[in-house]
């Protein structure tokens, strides 16, 4: 009945451009990204959105090049929740939106082309870098896709290539320039509820609000990704406010985080 009842009030709010923080609609909360915070990992960053926290650290190996791809480096990004983070997080096997969040987060960063996986050839058909990108949720009051993404994207700037010395030896202890690198794409996710478009939720809004459409923009505004969410369907209308609104936030975001 509690739940309910906090649900229905988020909604009755919502229709009214109200918020239980105070915040407009399409406001975030306060950001913060802090790189460099890992002397271990080949680029780190930490990222708040209110009081959600996640970590991301770059790990660089050597790898056999895929059979469709025999000249181009690869990527994998995987996210996991502690169990500190929220009281739902347990120890044990991956959830399943865990393994979600991964693919999202991956998704934005492949299909933007902001990573040049060509400069990650070592030698064709035979050896390559994996760029791993582990994801970790520290603390969790909603939007887990939206910190996930910039912690990632920031830990791929903040990240240094290792050497290579003898046969295929990593040499971490001397490092050859970052990874390379063009653009900063950037995900945001917008929640729906009647007329009205959410930017930023927080766990409480989320268990209210079904709809979501994560979109993924290049610096120049144009799609990477997107990733619809919820059993409510959107219209065409819907879809095109949510993709606006959604550039809008990242180029902000862009302004004044990534300069």
């Amino acid at each position: 009945m509690t739940l309910k009842l906090t649900k229905n009030y988020i909604l009755e709010n919502i229709l009214k451009d109200k918020r239980m923080d105070s915040r407009k609609l399409d406001e975030f909360r306060e950001i913060t990204i802090e790189t460099g915070i890992s002397s271990k990992a080949e680029g780190s960053a930490k990222v708040t959105i209110g009081k959600t926290t996640v970590i991301a650290g770059i790990k660089m190996g050597l790898a056999d090049p895929y059979p469709d791809t025999p000249e181009e480096g690869v990527m994998t990004t995987s996210a996991e929740y502690l169990p500190m983070g929220a009281p739902e997080f347990e120890s044990g096997p991956p959830r399943e939106d865990e393994i979600v969040l991964g693919r999202v987060v991956d998704r934005a960063i492949r299909e933007s082309k902001c990573i040049d996986f060509k400069k990650l050839c070592i030698r064709p058909k035979e050896k390559v870098w994996m760029v791993f990108v582990d994801i970790f949720v520290t603390d969790h009051d909603g939007n887990l896709v939206d910190a996930c993404g910039l912690a990632a994207i920031a830990a791929l700037k903040d990240a240094k290539m290792p050497a290579i010395k003898g046969e295929d030896e990593i040499d971490r202890d001397h490092l050859e320039g970052r990874l390379p690198l063009k653009g900063t794409p950037i995900s945001i996710t917008v929640r729906q509820h009647g007329n009205k478009y959410i930017l930023d939720a927080t766990a409480s809004e989320e268990e209210a609000l079904d709809s979501r459409l994560t979109v993924g923009t290049n610096e120049d505004g144009t799609i990477s990704s997107l990733q619809k969410g919820g059993i409510e369907g959107l219209t065409k209308e819907q879809t095109v406010e949510m993709i606006k609104l959604a550039q809008i936030a990242s180029k902000n975001i862009r302004a004044k985080h990534f300069k």
